[in-house]
């Protein structure tokens, strides 16, 4: 069968197509509990930082920590090592849906400081400002720190993404599903480099594809 041929298509095509979906929902998933939890905790580290609006630098020190330590497992050891929280969640360890779990817990402290590090850049004498006006510091969160580093958010979000799509091909070959399974399945233990090669090339183009969208939606916010 020659390769990328119609035959080919008819017969691999709905297949790339299932693990090629897979793969999307384990990453958009995982982006969107990741930065929900991720946006949360790089706040409180900016919050409780020396010389924060809440300063508090045992819980900082702490914080700072746990986002450290999470950073520096490696993706493959915190899938395995959170297995029991993941059959706890979704009553499985494997499959794209159980794969969700241990790639958002390892894009939560990923954002964190993303999101530490865009909120830090905002000017500060736009914070005293508002403090000198009354300003509660939730006020100063939601309405200052928030709106000023949307954009860096954006574009740290579209990073994370591109992160998670590794991570995700990384969760395949373990059980995972998705392209990473497919390209073990078929293009590794069968040596089909004809679907491994395929598997790379969407890849690529998810990649490709959120870099572009991110960037483009980050230049938005940041000319407003």
């Amino acid at each position: 069968m020659t390769w990328f041929s119609p035959a080919w298509f008819d017969k691999m095509g709905m297949l790339l197509l299932r693990s090629t979906l897979e793969t999307l929902g384990m990453v958009l998933g995982s982006l969107v509990g990741g930065q929900v939890l991720g946006v949360a905790l790089g706040i409180a580290l900016v919050l409780v930082r020396p010389g924060g609006l809440k300063e508090n630098r045992t819980l900082h020190a702490v914080l700072n920590s746990v986002v450290n330590v999470g950073r520096s497992v490696p993706f493959v050891i915190l899938m395995v090592a959170i297995m029991p929280l993941t059959r706890l969640l979704t009553g499985t360890s494997i499959g794209p849906v159980a794969a969700i779990v241990p790639l958002t817990v390892a894009a939560i402290p990923f954002v964190a400081r993303l999101t530490e590090t865009a909120m830090l850049e905002v000017e500060v004498g736009v914070i005293e400002a508002c403090l000198s006006m009354g300003a509660t510091w939730q006020q100063i969160v939601r309405y200052v720190l928030v709106p000023e580093s949307l954009p860096s958010l954006i574009a740290g979000a579209a990073t994370t993404a591109v992160n998670l799509v590794g991570y995700s091909t990384m969760a395949g070959a373990i059980g995972g599903g998705g392209l990473g399974d497919l390209a073990v399945r078929y293009g590794y233990q069968r040596w089909q480099m004809d679907v491994m090669l395929a598997a790379l090339v969407i890849l690529v183009g998810m990649v490709q594809g959120m870099q572009f969208v991110g960037d483009r939606i980050s230049a938005r916010f940041r000319r407003r």
